[in-house]
């Protein structure tokens, strides 16, 4: 067996395969495209999902590729499991080779075996080897042939074993391409078994692991079940590099392989477990750390592969946020820094790993060389902030919350509170910790995150659209094409016949002058004429590719339409120019955002319509007034030179990419054969959208704003043409009524003088009046004391001042509790249709009764809910009507909860 590194295997598989008439093709973003159904590309089929459903062609029919793959959320979910297991981990890189409807079982088993067994290759022995096959069921035979062609290869028959249909078939989803699958697994040796004991194949999962699987797509599933066998079966293989490291280098872990053991040593280094210079050999370093500390040894390994996935997701464009793909990535990374707090590393240092996984990995991903700088000063920015989230959660962990597992789960999901760290404090203060309590928190929050996905609750496009044929775009040189054919008609997602007068629905068909809904660029409006040229059929108020290749225009029907008719689409010219002047404007901006802020800069979304532009793109601090000015001196330059915008069709991806300089947008899926957009020597980008001949058909780019949308991205919204004349003339208005308003002229400096000095002056009388109230409360309260109740030996003072603020009120909890000495302070207001409550119980009673369970009593009545500290807590509530008497109850509540 070869003794591989990890960069020389990938590089070996995607050789073999070129040697086998394969295109090597290099990985897709980690950030599907056009598929909302998953949250992250998992598999290397992903990128060529299109191509086995049929809805794309390339011009190859054998692919080989090294595709990045993350496992962190949705459906599969390796999270909580890594660090602790030998393979699990939520970045990984999927080796696969694919035919499109060319070889099947016969060579996809064959290059399988030589490639794994050839001394020119991986030559791993035979006897180390075991393969198993479907074993059939009720609906597919049993896989013979797949068990002849091993036999054929040399796989004695003892070494084949049948599986079910759980392990050894697989299917894209309900419906669609699917068939039985033949895996590879190693055997480890002994030393790997889980028990110690000398147990058979299929008894010991740690002994025995699976390196790769060949599925053999060669059925299509309709709705109700049905196999149908398809005309052109496929293959899709997937081989973990990682796993196939970990055996050609003799290890019994993936960890231990060397795409990981420089990794584990920097994580080593930069938490203290291991200095600098204390040990030259990597692998002994860390092995001493795993036999001194094997919770040590874990947080290393989940540092290391935690560092990969944020590297690569953030290198991809995806970015810390709350929800949906950003809220994995922010789990992700704070899982990371928080198992470096464990090893005791308290300092930021994940930014420092991005980097070296750059220094690991940029030969076979070039891209980090350019993207790592960008993705450290992402990361930096999200453990500063986490460490002040932190610090907030240790704010909030009291005794109370340590009994309720749902709110130590907060302190978890909301501030990364660690749940070693509470289980801890919850010993160290004698109190049972409610681990129950904690789990269920933990089940509800992950079903609700499964739900909040916005992928998750989408289907990928109706079956309507599947079987229809490509529809003929030809609007990059016309407005119109006449004779275009229905070639379908869709109602609230179902196929229909026809379409009445007043309904809407969409309408699909083999020609069309529509852009549709693509990089950016909204599609077109316009209208569909009868075959008579003169009568509209239907008003197209959109159009979008429900499929790849098939246009879905959206209508309102002004007559009845019927699948088979035959009409003219014609785009609404006006509308187009528009959109056009603001999409090539968008390229002009993106070109001048990286001259003047650096080549970091990178697409993360945009916009274009016929009213505006609005771009998107990487950037850690807002854009000073100054730079924006420069930036719209830069494209108005441009539109000045009236530049020639050229087009350039059919370019190799490559020589798009490499000779030409061009820059692929963000979220954006390209094929072999591109459309290069180049302005001169200013900026050169694939795009697939339309574009004005000459930068000066722009008229005017006038930036309107500017400002943050996630963690280290930025927006600028502008507007151009009769757009940016629109806007100069509302805002001449608007400076004459400020000008007439300041009293008098002059220019804007001295308007803004004035406008300030009126400003002062208003936050003079404003403290005069908050001084004033704050004053009359006083007063008005000046006895209060005297009317406070006593209950159960503690006395109790309701009161309503709807004069005062949340901010008033709050010092006037504080100067109540200091008149009354001990006892409880409830306040209640009513402005503008709210009711806000607040509750002060002073020091000596917090022991007895809290101030959030009194606040939470007393804002149910308002119809509201609210909590806090014990000494000091807050809610709002709606019904002002109930405001008295829930106030008048306070003595009651405090009663009970005295017990």
């Amino acid at each position: 067996m070869r003794n591989l590194s990890g960069n020389q295997i990938r590089e070996d598989f995607l050789r073999f395969f070129e040697v086998k008439g394969h295109r090597r093709v290099h990985s897709s973003s980690l950030v599907p495209a056009n598929d909302p159904t998953l949250l992250f590309t998992n598999a290397g089929m992903n990128q060529f999902k299109d191509v086995f459903l049929g809805a794309e062609t390339r011009d190859y029919l054998r692919a080989a590729s090294s595709q990045k793959c993350v496992r962190a959320g949705g459906k599969h979910n390796d999270l909580e499991n890594v660090g602790f297991t030998r393979r699990h981990h939520t970045f990984f890189e999927m080796l696969g080779n694919f035919s499109f409807g060319d070889y099947f079982k016969r060579d996809a088993i064959k290059y399988a075996w030589e490639l794994l067994t050839s001394e020119d290759w991986f030559g791993i022995d035979p006897s180390k080897l075991y393969v198993t096959i479907f074993e059939g069921d009720a609906s597919v035979s049993r896989d013979n042939e797949a068990e002849q062609f091993w036999l054929e290869v040399g796989v004695p028959k003892e070494r084949i074993f049948e599986l079910g249909a759980k392990d050894n078939f697989w299917a894209m989803g309900d419906t669609g391409p699917c068939g039985p699958c033949s895996e590879v697994y190693y055997d480890l040796g002994l030393t790997a078994s889980e028990t110690g004991e000398d147990k058979p194949f299929g008894e010991d999962d740690q002994r025995y692991m699976e390196i790769w699987n060949l599925v053999f797509m060669q059925f299509d599933r309709a709705s109700d079940g049905t196999l149908t066998p398809l005309p052109k079966p496929s293959i899709d293989t997937g081989m973990g590099l990682e796993r196939v490291a970990c055996v050609l280098q003799g290890k019994l872990s993936n960890y231990e392989s060397d795409l990981f053991t420089p990794l584990l040593k920097r994580a080593a280094e930069l938490t203290g477990m291991l200095s600098n210079s204390e040990s030259p050999v990597l692998s002994s370093g860390i092995e001493e750390i795993a036999i001194s500390d094997e919770k040590g040894a874990a947080s290393l390994r989940i540092i290391a592969d935690h560092a990969r996935a944020s590297t690569f997701l953030i290198s991809d464009g995806v970015l810390p946020a709350n929800e949906g793909r950003g809220y994995v990535l922010r789990k992700i990374l704070r899982r990371g820094i928080r198992h470096g707090r464990l090893l005791g590393q308290e300092k930021p240092f994940m930014h420092e790993m991005v980097l070296a996984v750059r220094d690991e990995m940029q030969a076979a991903y070039p891209e980090l060389k350019e993207s790592a700088d960008r993705v450290a000063k992402v990361v930096l920015a999200e453990e500063q902030q986490f460490a002040r989230t932190l610090e907030l959660g240790l704010r909030q962990m009291n005794e109370e919350t340590l009994r309720s597992g749902s709110q130590a789960f907060h302190l978890y999901e909301t501030f990364g509170m660690p749940l070693d760290f509470m289980v801890d404090a919850a010993r160290d203060a004698g109190i049972a910790f409610d681990m129950a309590g904690f789990e269920a928190a933990k089940e509800e929050e992950q079903q609700r995150a499964r739900a909040s996905w916005k992928g998750g609750s989408q289907k990928s496009a109706s079956p309507v659209y599947r079987e229809l044929a490509k529809t003929e775009f030809e609007g990059y040189t016309s407005l119109r094409v006449d004779g275009a054919k229905v070639l379908a008609l869709v109602k609230d997602g179902v196929g229909v016949s026809e379409l009445k007068t007043g309904e809407t629905g969409e309408v699909v068909l083999d020609a069309t002058s529509f852009y549709a809904d693509s990089g950016g660029q909204v599609g077109d409006v316009g209208w569909l004429y009868s075959a008579d040229h003169n009568t509209v059929v239907a008003e197209v108020s959109g159009c979008k590719k429900p499929v790849q290749g098939v246009f879905a225009h959206a209508v309102t029907a002004k007559q009845t339409i019927a699948v088979g008719d035959t009409v003219d689409t014609v785009v609404n010219g006006e509308v187009r120019a528009a959109v056009m002047r603001n999409h090539t404007g968008t390229h002009l901006l993106h070109a001048a955002l990286r001259q003047v802020l650096g080549t970091h800069v990178k697409q993360a979304g945009s916009l274009n319509d016929r009213s505006r532009l609005r771009f998107d793109f990487s950037h850690f601090t807002g854009v000073a007034e100054e730079e924006l000015q420069e930036i719209e001196d830069i494209v108005n330059r441009q539109v000045l030179a009236n530049t020639l915008v050229q087009t350039l069709v059919d370019v190799p991806i490559d020589v798009a990419v490499h000779e030409l300089g061009a820059m692929a947008l963000f979220g954006e899926k390209y094929g072999e054969r591109v459309r290069v957009v180049k302005i001169g020597d200013f900026s050169t980008e694939l795009c697939g959208g339309t574009h004005i001949g000459a930068t000066g058909e722009i008229g005017l780019v006038k930036l309107v704003g500017e400002g943050a949308v996630a963690s280290g991205v930025r927006r600028v919204e502008a507007v151009t043409g009769t757009g940016s004349l629109g806007l100069f003339r509302r805002d001449a208005d608007v400076a004459k009524v400020a000008l007439q308003f300041a009293g008098g002229g002059g220019d804007a400096d001295a308007l803004r003088s004035k406008v300030a000095a009126q400003d002062d002056e208003m936050k003079k009388l404003r403290r005069e009046l908050e001084q004033l109230r704050m004053k009359s409360a006083s007063a008005a309260t000046a006895d209060a004391a005297s009317s406070a109740v006593e209950v159960k030996g503690v006395k109790v003072l309701a009161q309503r001042v709807d004069a005062l603020d949340k901010s008033q009120m709050r010092n006037l909890v504080d100067e109540l509790r200091g008149k009354l000495g001990s006892g409880v302070v409830v306040l209640g207001a009513a402005t503008e249709g709210r009711v806000s409550l607040i509750v002060g119980v002073t020091k000596d009673l917090t022991g007895k009764v809290q101030a959030g369970k009194i606040v939470g009593q007393i804002a149910a009545k308002v119809g509201g809910k609210g909590g806090g500290r014990p000494d000091l807590a807050e809610a709002g509530g709606s019904d002002v009507t109930a405001l008295d008497g829930a106030l008048a109850g306070a003595a009651d509540v405090v009663g009970e909860l005295l017990g």
